[in-house]
């Protein structure tokens, strides 16, 4: 299984005191010597992290293939497709949001959806499309031409906390999920299951399947068993371990158990 580490957590570091350090630009050589198959970043159009100067210099200066997040937003195509990263994947995008919150509403936005992937694959720009783990969003994808699906497993990561950590005792306890063990059980079973044929329909599409959001050490391994899930992108959990072991260790102790 591939492995795409982002990046952006470093930037957020950096923002949090507006000065040049830490550069994620430093973090390139490390992720390729850990053993990281692609680097993935999220080009915001509020640019609270990954600004355009280092998306430019990381497309530029990576050993690795780089995987650019972004919005539909033109003016941001516009610029993705003259820095050109191996690939882009189009993900929904809100500014009020702490994290993405779920996957592209493909029905509602298909004709600029469509223009988009048009103007990418234009630009020699391979396309990934961010959806929920459903049928309907599959089928949609495979419409619209895109190579690849990455599979939102926020929903499965956020069950998975709130009945195996100690995220309920916390000021971020997730309301909605604040439920008896039992109940959780067959949350998760059932987002496992969700997730389990979205890959099964899209890979018998011929679409590649990736997966990524919320996934950490502790539940990675049961996305890992979904045979045709074949690339992960990981950001926050690898970036928050590298500060007590190093990120080198942090990507190492991540490949080691997705290749289990």
């Amino acid at each position: 299984m591939l492995l795409g580490v982002n990046i952006d957590h470093i930037a957020t570091l950096r923002e949090a005191r507006k000065i040049n350090d830490p550069n994620p630009l430093d973090a390139l050589s490390i992720c390729k010597l850990a053993g990281a198959d692609q680097i993935t970043i999220h080009l915001r159009e509020d640019r609270r992290h990954i600004h355009d100067l280092d998306a430019k210099a990381i497309i530029e200066q990576s050993a690795l293939p780089i995987n650019l997040e972004c919005s539909i937003n033109e003016n941001i195509i516009d610029l993705v497709c003259k820095l050109k990263p191996n690939r882009v994947t189009l993900v929904p995008e809100n500014r009020d949001e702490v994290t993405t919150e779920g996957g592209l509403d493909l029905d509602k936005n298909f004709d600029k959806i469509n223009n988009t992937i048009e103007k990418l694959q234009e630009n020699d720009i391979e396309v990934s499309l961010f959806v929920d783990p459903n049928s309907k969003s599959i089928e949609l994808s495979n419409m619209l031409g895109a190579t690849w699906v990455e599979l939102h497993t926020g929903s499965f990561a956020n069950i998975y906390a709130m009945l195996h950590t100690n995220l309920r005792r916390t000021q971020h306890s997730i309301k909605y999920l604040e439920l008896t063990n039992e109940e959780l059980k067959e949350l998760l079973q059932n987002s496992l299951l969700d997730l389990k044929q979205a890959a099964n329909f899209a890979s018998n599409l011929d679409l590649k399947v990736a997966a990524g959001h919320g996934l950490n050490y502790q539940n990675v391994k049961h996305i890992c068993e979904i045979k045709e899930i074949i690339e992960l992108n990981i950001g926050q959990s690898i970036i928050a371990r590298s500060v007590f072991t190093g990120l080198k260790n942090a990507i190492e102790d991540m490949k080691i158990l997705i290749n289990e």
